[in-house]
């Protein structure tokens, strides 16, 4: 079983997702921002994947083009690394989703 950081240990992970911010020690959430709503569906549907594959859910909250994704674990009662690695994951994730349309467009 995976057990929750500490402060300590969730502000050293925390260096490698720049982009994402700490929530009472207790979650990271992140605000990504699209060109479009069907750009942030298609990219909710790619970490659904991800996260299906790691048997691991975050929140999402889409609202037009703005995807906020937040992860715990709520066995854990915390952030642990399983969040961090998926995090790292939604990060690739959310540069594919705009390379991809880029290319498209």
């Amino acid at each position: 079983m995976l057990t929750a950081l500490t402060p300590l240990e969730l502000q050293l992970e925390g260096k490698k997702l720049q982009n994402w911010k700490i929530k009472n020690d207790k979650w990271i959430e992140r605000k990504y921002m699209f060109k479009d709503y069907l750009q942030g569906i298609q990219f909710v549907s790619e970490i659904g994947q991800i996260a299906e594959a790691n048997k691991h859910h975050p929140f999402i909250n889409v609202q037009y083009k703005a995807v906020i994704v937040s992860l715990s674990s709520w066995a854990a009662k915390g952030v642990t690394t399983l969040d961090i690695d998926l995090a790292v994951e939604f990060e690739k994730a959310y540069e594919h989703v705009n390379h991809t349309i880029s290319s498209i467009r």
